[in-house]
């Protein structure tokens, strides 16, 4: 019988039967099972440098391949998930990587879907378990010093790159570990904004004088509506030579040309309970240190009262956002928050209201996506039980343009800084 010689081809495909059946056996993929064995052999990733880090994925391959033959590009896919998993988002880094992506929102370790150009849809990846998916949101956590687990199952964080995290695991979420990720790639100019209709030129040029005069402004919307990204433009127009504070849950705001700042976040409590800072606390500690101007990130509760009280103690140009379906109904939401930390008549609380604010724009999202700045107003003296509003500019829905609708009447701060209307 003559021997028969067996080809490169077949040696493949018995190579690739015998690792597929030991790998079967084994009940764990090759990737699994050197990451499995990476991180057991060591204690604390976060103390190697990327560079470390990859020779040592790099020397588990190749000791890996004496038992299994791995084709090449796969090798270069489990070394770069390999990374990816331990160093950064494991399988969401693809998308964060993704300039069109703007929220990645994982419902437990099945459900993953993007928000890309203003549309939802459903990604066809999954996580491998949801003891992977809790690996890697420990690992968002731990860098921004945040705690998340049983007892303590919602938390904030951010990313590197500045994007917002929202975290809620089990039992509070029932179908396991739930993470939204808000994604700020780039910061978005107000120049960005007028190209692409967000504002017009004219609204733009009239907000640049209010806030180099130091009005009082504050910027309303729904969900998703592009609030921080609009204070975040909207701070661009602050004079460099001053002293700004920001104060946020997460930080998110990017005040490149202010040399005199200073960035200020919310700390969690401790597992015991103690050590909690909030915006309250933080917007009074910031009156303590000098500001022109303060920006807090988002208001949602009592420390609205701090707010405003900062603002009517002499900082003026101070910024501020909070969720409102409306202009009238961002009031009314104020009112709601004071009431939540202090107990005071609501006489006072809509004069304080009044005497604080200047300028309130309400932003919002079309049936398209796409975001709009739909209004902005004056905000008048309180009188006979109301707090007035001024509407100056609004977006006409069937024109799709901004238009100038009524005159600011309380002009002192303009002319004090050497502006005329």
């Amino acid at each position: 019988m003559l021997n028969k010689k067996i080809t490169d081809d077949e040696i493949f495909r018995i190579q690739v039967v015998k690792r597929e059946d030991e790998s079967a056996n084994q009940g764990e993929s090759i990737y699994e099972q050197l990451k499995r064995e990476i991180r057991d052999e060591l204690s604390d990733l976060r103390n190697i440098e990327d560079e470390e880090l990859y020779e040592i994925i790099d020397r588990e391959i190749v000791h890996k391949e004496h038992s299994f033959y791995i084709p090449l590009e796969e090798k270069i896919n489990i070394r770069n998930s390999l990374f990816d998993s331990f160093r950064r988002l494991d399988i969401l880094q693809e998308l964060l990587d993704s300039k069109d992506i703007t929220e990645i929102m994982v419902n437990g370790k099945d459900d993953i879907f993007v928000e890309k150009c203003g549309k939802v849809m459903k990604w066809d990846k999954s996580f491998v378990s949801n003891e992977v998916l809790e690996d890697m949101i420990q690992q968002i956590v731990s860098k921004v010093n945040r705690v998340v687990n049983v007892s303590s199952p919602i938390a904030d964080a951010r990313l590197s790159d500045g994007s917002r995290v929202h975290i809620v695991l089990p039992p509070i979420s029932l179908d396991g570990p739930i993470i939204t990720i808000r994604k700020f790639p780039e910061v978005i100019s107000m120049e960005r904004m007028i190209s692409n209709g967000t504002i017009s030129e004219e609204c733009a040029n009239f907000l640049e004088m209010l806030v180099c005069s130091g009005y009082n402004i504050f910027i309303s919307g729904g969900t998703n509506s592009g609030k921080t990204t609009f204070l975040n433009a909207l701070s661009s127009y602050i004079p460099k030579g001053e002293r700004v504070i920001t104060i946020e849950d997460s930080a998110e705001l990017q005040l490149m040309h202010i040399k005199n700042i200073v960035r200020l976040e919310t700390k969690n409590a401790t597992l015991s309970g103690d050590g909690s800072i909030g915006i309250g606390d933080l917007i009074r500690a910031s009156l303590r240190m000098n500001p022109d101007r303060i920006i807090v990130g988002e208001v949602r509760g009592r420390e609205a009262l701090d707010m405003l009280q900062a603002m009517n103690t002499g900082h003026d140009g101070s910024l501020s956002t909070g969720h409102g379906n409306s202009a009238k109904d961002m009031l009314s939401r104020l009112e709601t928050m004071v009431l939540s930390g202090a107990d005071l008549p609501l006489a006072a609380i809509r004069s304080q209201i009044a005497s604080a604010l200047d300028i309130l724009i309400h932003l919002g999202r079309l049936r398209e996506g796409e975001r709009r700045m739909l209004e902005i107003l004056e905000v008048l003296p309180y009188e006979n039980g109301e707090i007035g509003l001024n509407k100056l500019y609004e977006f006409d829905m069937e024109e799709k343009i901004h238009k100038k609708v009524g005159e600011l009447k309380n002009k002192q701060k303009l002319f004090a800084a050497g502006y005329r209307l």
